[in-house]
């Protein structure tokens, strides 16, 4: 695909997951600066960290919660930019199952993260400049039949 300059996100080299070695390594979220994030936003929320998952192999995203009382947030972030999303649940991949982010969200935001939105995860990928993706990720895209922006960021490709 062209570069589109009206896209509405430009997705960047990594933001499959994928690599090619000739490339070099992609770049890798700060582990550390999600901790603190998190811990910013629990006490924004008046709440507690819960669970925090590591990204492994072959999801492209770190999982973690926060508690609020008895309701809990699922909170993605993507492993090699600083990209937040909300879901209602833990999964291994997601498509259209996104939340809007929490008011408590601007703790993320606040130390570097890029909270992303209902509305923007689930743009079909015809209104996202994909020109960086090489034919195998594209490859992946379709045999999977992912059709949005989250699709392509919060995924396991296995």
């Amino acid at each position: 695909m062209a570069v589109d300059k009206g896209a509405a996100f430009t997705l960047p080299r990594g933001a499959t997951g994928f690599f090619r070695p000739k490339d070099g390594p992609l770049p890798e979220t700060d582990q550390r600066r999600f901790r603190a994030a998190l811990y910013a936003a629990a006490r924004a929320a008046d709440g507690r960290v819960g669970e925090l998952e590591e990204q492994a192999y072959p999801r492209t995203f770190h999982t973690a919660t926060v508690v609020e009382g008895t309701h809990e947030s699922v909170i993605l972030c993507h492993a090699h930019h600083p990209w937040i999303a909300f879901a209602r649940e833990r999964r291994d991949w997601y498509t259209e199952e996104f939340l809007a982010p929490p008011p408590w969200a601007h703790a993320l935001a606040d130390l570097g993260f890029a909270v992303l939105g209902r509305a923007q995860l689930t743009l079909p990928l015809p209104d996202v400049d994909t020109s960086v993706l090489t034919r195998g990720e594209w490859r992946e895209v379709r045999f999977y039949g992912i059709t949005t922006l989250g699709g392509v960021l919060f995924n396991a490709w296995a």
